[in-house]
């Protein structure tokens, strides 16, 4: 039996919303009160949050090769990071009001690794840190032939400056184990492969498995 949640949307009630930054992002300051798990309702809470809506990332798996295609690219969070502030990562981008995930996700695939997918998987929908921002990824695995793929990617109007790497499986699941890889879009993206191709009953994908 799933168990749901003791509140919902009408559990809460906003008292004032303010923004405080607008810039490559937004930054709100929220007023709100809840309802507490032991009767009545919270004192006014004051709350920030980091406006940045949908995202959709894509873990790029070749099952007849078993190899896994990420890029790698400069990122401002990661510069405190012991390796440096280049990431390993999942293709990903955000999604504007009038598109979907799949829409963004094929548009996203020719700008950072110039490839075509032949089928997307969907794995899971995800809030990033709900703490403290909205954003919602949807997580897809995208299965082509990854045979004499890679390059440098990316918009320049953008700024974007990417590697598209593509190593073999068991390569890469030794970088995970080490701590190489560390975004939360790979981690779960990864982890899930590894389900699949650990070939739980009436889970897997019988397209991921490698050909034998």
């Amino acid at each position: 039996m799933v168990k749901n949640h003791k509140f919902g949307r009408s559990d809460y009630r906003i008292k004032s919303t303010e923004t405080v930054f607008q810039g490559f992002f937004k930054m709100t300051r929220t007023v709100l009160e809840h309802r507490l798990f032991s009767g009545g309702w919270s004192q006014p809470i004051k709350r920030e949050l980091f406006e940045r809506g949908d995202a959709v990332g894509v873990l790029l798996y070749d099952p007849a090769n078993h190899l896994v295609g990420l890029v790698e690219q400069f990122r401002v969070g990661a510069m405190g990071e012991q390796q440096g502030p280049w990431q390993f990562e999942v293709v990903a981008g955000m999604i504007p009001p009038d598109q979907n995930p799949e829409q963004v996700a094929i548009r996203e695939l020719q700008e950072e690794a110039g490839v075509e997918v032949e089928k997307l998987i969907p794995i899971c929908d995800y809030l990033v840190s709900a703490g403290g921002t909205d954003e919602k990824m949807h997580m897809y695995c995208g299965l082509l032939d990854l045979t004499d793929k890679g390059g440098i990617y990316g918009l320049e109007g953008e700024s974007e400056d990417i590697l598209f790497h593509v190593w073999p499986y068991d390569e890469v699941m030794q970088a995970f184990s080490a701590g190489l890889l560390n975004s939360a879009a790979v981690t779960v993206s990864l982890l899930w492969l590894q389900s699949q191709l650990g070939g739980k009953p009436g889970e897997n994908h019988s397209e991921l498995r490698p050909e034998s």
